[in-house]
């Protein structure tokens, strides 16, 4: 991913969320921004994902988006932010898009 942005011209930030954990508010925007539910950016092969019983369709909105504040592998990645977009970085072609 950093090499098709540096390739593009663009310039960004690279944010290690194990580091720097997103906050609920940040993770919201995010979720807004891809136009998407907290259920879809779960990474189902996680053995937390499980363990939590998130198959389960019991969890709201805002349950999901805590237990993935305190369970960052829970968390599809990355995802590439520009403006008022995001997308999920996998596959490359959705970061194409905001370029």
């Amino acid at each position: 991913m950093d090499k098709l942005l540096r390739e593009s011209g663009v310039s960004f930030e690279k944010v290690n969320y194990y580091i720097e954990p997103l906050t609920r508010k940040k993770l919201t925007e995010l979720i807004r921004k891809m136009n998407l539910k907290p259920r879809d950016l779960l990474r189902k092969s996680e053995p937390i994902y499980k363990e939590l019983g998130l198959a389960e369709d019991k969890f709201s909105d805002s349950e999901l988006i805590a237990l993935m504040i305190e369970h960052p592998d829970l968390l599809q990645r990355p995802i590439v932010e520009r403006g008022d977009r995001a997308v999920l970085g996998r596959p490359t072609e959705n970061v194409k898009e905001l370029l």
